[in-house]
């Protein structure tokens, strides 16, 4: 917290035009701590840390501001009108992007990685690219999503047939051109047919069914700070219970009034950044506050969700309030930047 009060103050003090001249230095930098993790520790099945030897750091938080950043200097230099003369500029941005999230899912981390499509659009947007690639880009996540599903029920069939054995239903990954860990399918199959995937509720559904009853036994006004049966006596896994399912806790001991709040002060949060953007001195500037908003926002949604069962269980944490150093300096840094927007607003118009 401290770590973040300060980068807080010292990014808000900074005028933001300092990072669209140095951006492609720390994207390179991004994506250099990125390539470090595979040579770190493996944590829960995944390698997204860098040992420090005091503290471990996620460079996946710090990539996302940097991918933030060169993304909206490219596009506030690149020229923008018809779709083909903005194909340039577009391409570019795909690129600044792909990269970073290739790197991300590659340790794996889908969570982190599903934040990365939120920010570009909005960024694409507040460009005022052309309707049609939007429509066509639509279209696409269509198909995608449709591979995916016939993936999952390839999957399931696969599974279904090689009951006996979980080396057999590893294996899938090694056979499947869709590049998921089968793990990640064990977590979509559960959030489509939980009765499916985990009938008794002992396995990959637990956590979710768990949540989902620290939620509703919460009533109005919760059951008193610390007193939360769910994580206190261990159904709710300790594991996940202060970082991914963090709401669950919150929303049994301040109940549903308590759970409303953190979501209304969410609200305020995220449409301040959109406020910052609306009176921002450039078009640099309004990037960077609509991609802050998109970015707590995905998270926001991501987290809540997989706790009340409407999304995916994708491990990503609740802005100001899950458990992680990484994570809470990365969003103190990106409120410091929407500070330093608001604050030099004046100077470019």
């Amino acid at each position: 917290v401290a770590a973040g009060a300060v980068a807080y103050a010292v990014m808000a003090l900074v005028d933001y035009h300092v990072w669209m001249r140095y951006a492609h230095y720390l994207y390179g930098l991004g994506l250099l701590t990125l390539c470090l993790v595979f040579l770190g520790p493996e944590i829960y099945g995944a390698k997204r840390w860098i040992d420090l030897g005091l503290f471990k750091i996620q460079p996946a938080e710090g990539a996302k501001l940097a991918t933030l950043a060169l993304g909206a200097s490219i596009l506030a230099r690149s020229e923008i009108g018809t779709l083909r003369e903005s194909m340039k500029g577009i391409g570019k941005v795909a690129l600044c992007f792909a990269f970073p999230m290739f790197l991300i899912f590659l340790q794996p981390d889908l969570g982190s990685t599903l934040v990365f499509p939120p920010m570009v659009f909005s960024l694409l947007y507040v460009a005022k690219i052309p309707s049609r690639f939007f429509v066509a880009t639509f279209l696409a996540f269509v198909v995608a999503l449709s591979v995916i599903g016939f993936d999952i029920y390839r999957y399931y069939q696969f599974k279904t047939e090689n009951p006996q054995s979980d080396d057999a239903v590893t294996a899938y990954e090694e056979v499947s051109l869709v590049p998921l860990k089968d793990y990640q399918r064990k977590r979509i199959l559960t959030f489509l047919a939980p009765d499916v995937e985990d009938p008794g509720g002992i396995g990959a559904n637990w956590n979710r069914i768990q949540a989902l009853i620290a939620v509703a036994t919460g009533g109005l006004g919760g059951k008193g700070l610390g007193n939360g049966m769910q994580a206190k006596l261990g159904y709710l896994p300790s594991a996940v219970g202060h970082n991914d399912f963090i709401y669950a806790v919150l929303a049994e001991e301040a109940g549903f009034a308590g759970g409303l709040l953190a979501l209304g002060l969410f609200a305020v949060i995220i449409l301040g950044c959109l406020r910052v953007a609306g009176v921002a001195g450039d078009r640099f500037g309004a990037m960077l506050a609509v991609g802050a908003a998109a970015m707590l926002m995905t998270h926001v949604f991501i987290n809540v969700g997989m706790t009340l069962g409407i999304t995916p269980i994708t491990g990503l944490p609740l802005p100001f309030l899950s458990y992680g150093g990484s994570f809470l300096v990365s969003c103190c840094l990106l409120m410091g930047l929407v500070q330093s927007v608001y604050r030099h607003r004046k100077e470019f118009r």
